[in-house]
C-alpha cells in the first residue's frame, strides 16, 4: 500500500522525480497541466504509476485517532478489511456490513446476492473538524464531530456520496483509471470540489461495472479547520454548479460496450463536454483534462490482462 499525503510543500520537479524514479519531459509536460496544484499531483502521480495495489490519501492535519475505549484506530488495517471484502451494492443489510466479525445476512436477505461485488473503495470517516463547506463552517464554526459509530456500510447502487480524500483509500488495480481529482485548484475557476469530482465519476463507473464502494470506518483525528472565507471564494462558483453537476451523474448512462474503467471514463468525460459544457465553459477543459489523464493512464500502464472480477481476492462469498 502507499500511503499518500495529499499536501506537500515539496517543489513539483521534486515530487515528480521522487514518485516516478525520472523527470517528466517531453510529451509529458502538457499532461502535467492537467494537475494545476501540488495535493493534485501527488494524488495524481501515485495513482498513475504502478507501485502498489492500494493507495491511501490523507490530509498532513489527519493524525491517529482513538475509540471510544480509548484505543488507537489502526486506520490502514480497517481500510484494507474494508477493501479485502465484498460490498453489498444491490441489496441493503440492516445490520450494515455482514462481513465484518460478529455480524452476518439478516433474514430476509436474497441468497443469491450474498456474494457480493468486489471492493473498489474504503472511504474512512473523520472525529473532531466535521468537513463541512465554507456557508456551513461559518453558521457552525465551533461544531465538532464527537459521535463514533461503529459500522461499515455499502454506500447502494445508483446513490452518489459526497467523497472527502483526507482519510480515503482505493484499489488501484480495480478503479485507478477513475481517480483523477480534476482540473481544480490554481488558476481554475472552482477548488475543493477535487475529491467529490473524482467520487462523482469513480461512483458511476463503479455502479456500470458492478464494483462496490463502503464507507464508515475507519477515523482519522482532523485537527485544525481551514479558513471559512477563504474555502468560500474556493467554493463559490462550485456551491452553483453542483445543483447541475449532481443531477447529471445520477441521470448519466454509459455505453454496455464500455467494459474497462478507462473506456468508462472517456465516454464519462464525452458527457460531460456535451452536457455540462452548457453550463460553463470550464467543463469544457475539464473534460479535456479527463482525456488527457486516460492518455497519460496508458503511457505508463502497461496493456496486460487484468484479472477478471471474480478472480480478485474480494469477489469471495459468505453464505
Amino acid at each position: 500500500m502507499v500511503i499518500l499525503p495529499r499536501k506537500s510543500g515539496f517543489p513539483m520537479a521534486l515530487i515528480t522525480k521522487f514518485i516516478t524514479g525520472t523527470t517528466l519531459t517531453g510529451s509529458w509536460v502538457p499532461r502535467l497541466l492537467a494537475f494545476p496544484s501540488r495535493t493534485l499531483l501527488v494524488d495524481a502521480l501515485f495513482t498513475l504509476f504502478p507501485r502498489k495495489k492500494y493507495i491511501f490519501t490523507i490530509d498532513d492535519d489527519c493524525f491517529v485517532a482513538k475509540d471510544p475505549s480509548g484505543k488507537e484506530i489502526n486506520v490502514l488495517e480497517q481500510h484494507i478489511k474494508n477493501l479485502l471484502t465484498p460490498s453489498t451494492t444491490h441489496f441493503f443489510n440492516t445490520l450494515y456490513d455482514p462481513y465484518r466479525e460478529g455480524a452476518d445476512f439478516v433474514r430476509g436477505y436474497s441468497f443469491s446476492l450474498r456474494e457480493g461485488a468486489p471492493t473498489a473503495v474504503s472511504h474512512g470517516l473523520w472525529l473532531n473538524i466535521p468537513d463541512y463547506d465554507a456557508p456551513t463552517q461559518l453558521v457552525k464554526p465551533l461544531e465538532r464531530n464527537t459521535r463514533y459509530v461503529d459500522a461499515v456500510m455499502t454506500v447502494p447502487k445508483g446513490t452518489l456520496f459526497p467523497m472527502c480524500g483526507m482519510n480515503l483509500a482505493f484499489d488501484r488495480e480495480l478503479i485507478g483509471p477513475a481517480m483523477y481529482f480534476g482540473l481544480m485548484g490554481d488558476r481554475q475557476p472552482i477548488g475543493r470540489y477535487d475529491d467529490m469530482w473524482a467520487g462523482w465519476c469513480m461512483k458511476v463507473i463503479c455502479d456500470h461495472l458492478g464494483l462496490g464502494v463502503k464507507t464508515g470506518l475507519p477515523y482519522i483525528w482532523h485537527s485544525k479547520a481551514s479558513n471559512p472565507f477563504v474555502n468560500l471564494k474556493k467554493e463559490y462558483k462550485g456551491i452553483f454548479w453542483q445543483e447541475k453537476a449532481i443531477p447529471f451523474f445520477q441521470s448519466v448512462s454509459l455505453p454496455k460496450e464500455c467494459s474497462s474503467v478507462e473506456k468508462c471514463y472517456l465516454a464519462l468525460a464525452g458527457e460531460v463536454k456535451s452536457k455540462l459544457g452548457e453550463v460553463d465553459p470550464y467543463f469544457i477543459k475539464l473534460a479535456d483534462a479527463m482525456v488527457t489523464w486516460i492518455e497519460a493512464w496508458n503511457m505508463v500502464n502497461s496493456p496486460g490482462e487484468k484479472p477478471a472480477m471474480t478472480s480478485l481476492p474480494n469477489a469471495t462469498s459468505k453464505k
